[in-house]
């Protein structure tokens, strides 16, 4: 007999689940609320411990033909003075493989194009879900299944029905944008700039554009004060001139950042949220959590979507058993949050004294080796798919 899943959500998670039960030949039909896979969102890091993850789906050498990250990379001063700095090509040297940022979009396609046709329902959304029988309720009627995928992102339903006294998500108390621009032309360094609590990223997408990210210190909920005439770009999050909230924050800062922000047609503003507090484990009944449903963490390290195609992985592996998938990942993934959080303390330090320190010892710290902070991460990008 045939096994079947249900996948819930057809984001990268959701997609990267169900190709990885698709080729070990489950039958697999996701649900998606939206009428289309939309190429939303922005950039993305796809690193070395996801990279592996797309070899096994079949996709990892199409988004490694993406490769843009070269040369020096590292961290800047507001005024544009290095803190400490590597090169891209010693990463690739350790780990075998290079960090590629790719839109969201690219990355979203790459998975739904190698899923079987009509794997995808588009306009389908998930009613309640019965994590003992595999039944999930729709528009169309009821979906019985030998495994639930749920993919269904930060404010997950089918996590706050299987763990109703969970917390949820919190507010970190940083807001963030996010801009997709032209290359200006000329030399343009992978960097993150850390000024006082605020931070600029810079990175070169595979086609060529400029993924830029940026996040500050908000009350949840803000946005930028409206305004009128062509001036304002579109926004998502936020109904006013971001890229002018944009400029309030970072226009002083060291070139290309304020000629980046300048640019930008749109601008997406997100309140940065993650699950402060772990499930207690990513299984109940028949149903598994994966990506943010399971361990919303914050972008720090660049490794949501990454443990995400971890996760596709380990379940496809571990279906039968879906209480080794929960002993994997929760451990795992748990690291992976703590360490992402701890580095978003880190350079949201604010007082002069602890931004003096907090730089001076980056930088000592970067004189004993060039590769004392490729070295910790090795236990996130040192990872291995499941055989």
């Amino acid at each position: 007999m045939g096994r079947r899943a249900v996948v819930v959500g057809a984001g990268i998670g959701g997609l990267a689940s169900g190709l990885a039960l698709q080729r070990r030949g489950w039958d697999v039909t996701v649900l998606e609320r939206a009428s289309s896979l939309e190429p939303v969102g922005a950039g993305l890091a796809v690193a070395p411990n996801a990279l592996r993850a797309l070899d096994v789906l079949g996709v990892g050498e199409r988004i490694r033909g993406l490769a843009g990250l070269r040369g020096t990379a590292g961290i800047q001063r507001p005024d544009g003075r290095w803190i400490t700095r590597t090169d891209a090509d010693r990463a690739l040297a350790r780990y075998g493989d290079p960090v590629i940022v790719v839109h969201r979009a690219t990355l979203v396609d790459a998975l739904a194009s190698a899923l079987a046709p009509g794997t995808v329902r588009l306009g389908m959304p998930a009613g309640a879900v019965d994590a003992e029988a595999g039944r999930v309720s729709t528009a169309d009627g009821t979906l019985t299944a030998d495994l639930v995928v749920a993919a269904d992102g930060l404010r997950s339903p089918i996590r706050a029905a299987l763990f109703p006294e969970h917390p949820g998500p919190v507010y970190t108390g940083v807001t963030s944008w996010r801009i997709v621009v032209p290359h200006p032309g000329g030399r343009l360094d992978p960097a993150e700039t850390w000024g006082a609590g605020k931070v600029f990223g810079v990175m070169v997408l595979g086609d060529g554009r400029v993924y830029c990210y940026a996040t500050a210190p908000a009350t949840a909920g803000d946005t930028a004060p409206a305004t009128t005439g062509d001036a304002a770009p579109a926004t998502a999050g936020g109904a006013g001139d971001e890229r002018t909230e944009m400029l309030r924050h970072f226009g002083g800062w060291h070139e290309p950042i304020p000629a980046l922000i300048a640019a930008a047609d749109e601008v997406t503003r997100t309140d940065i949220r993650c699950l402060d507090e772990p499930l207690p484990r990513f299984h109940s009944g028949k149903v598994a959590l994966v990506g943010d449903a399971a361990h919303a963490m914050t972008p720090n390290l660049g490794q949501g979507a990454c443990q995400a195609l971890e996760d596709a992985l380990v379940v496809a592996a571990r279906a039968g058993e879906l209480p080794l998938y929960s002993a994997e990942r929760v451990t795992r993934t748990r690291k992976v949050s703590e360490a992402s959080r701890r580095v978003g303390r880190v350079a949201g330090l604010s007082h002069p004294l602890a931004v003096f320190s907090r730089n001076l010892g980056m930088k000592l710290a970067g004189m004993l080796g060039p590769d004392l902070v490729l070295r910790q991460m090795d236990p996130v990008l040192s990872w291995r798919p499941p055989r």
